[in-house]
């Protein structure tokens, strides 16, 4: 089986003050949170977002599975709405002595390069900051952290050091070469 070597940074803040926002969008978006755990909308927003990057882990995963996930404490998804329309999302989950990872964040290929993911990542960010204000028992955040990799869109990386992400850990690996699982031909803006 071919494989592809794949570099995964590691980055952090540690403090609210760390967070450089990004000016909101032109045109009428909105960030919303997807309060009522729904393992369709989510399948949905992880398949169209990270189709054409080949996030496949979640892929199998059972409606039973999505469930559970979704309905832990500290879980939240957060939805860029452009019209009406889901443009693309966040995904916090709190861990253990006051962590919140940026477990997934992006944008469906149609919405990309309209400066609607500084937006949502600023947004998202101060939601990771202020999440154990929303869940009772869960410790206050120090620490937000995401990974993103080689696979990942070219402006992930650019995206996250402007909102004042900090680099700490950087690892290599060789993973099997998969196809991305989407989207379908022609879906892409001038494919």
């Amino acid at each position: 089986m071919a494989t592809i070597t794949v570099t995964t940074w590691s980055l952090e803040q540690t403090s609210p003050a760390d967070l450089l926002p990004a000016g909101p969008p032109a045109g009428d978006v909105r960030v919303l949170r997807s309060e009522v755990p729904s393992p369709e909308f989510s399948r949905f927003l992880y398949a169209s977002v990270g189709g054409d990057v080949r996030w496949t882990d979640r892929l199998p995963w059972t409606y039973a599975r999505w469930r559970e996930h979704l309905g832990r404490p500290g879980v939240e998804t957060w939805v860029a709405y452009d019209r009406g329309t889901p443009a693309g999302y966040v995904e916090l989950a709190a861990r253990d002595e006051g962590v919140v990872e940026i477990v997934y964040f992006g944008l469906l290929p149609a919405f990309r390069g309209r400066g609607i993911g500084g937006h949502l990542l600023s947004y998202g960010t101060a939601r990771a900051w202020d999440l154990a204000g929303r869940w009772p028992g869960l410790a206050p955040t120090e620490r937000v952290w995401l990974h993103t990799c080689s696979k990942d869109g070219e402006h992930a990386m650019a995206n996250y050091l402007r909102r004042g992400f900090r680099l700490f850990d950087t690892s290599t690996a060789e993973e099997p070469e998969t196809g991305t699982p989407g989207p379908w031909p022609g879906a892409l803006p001038d494919a």
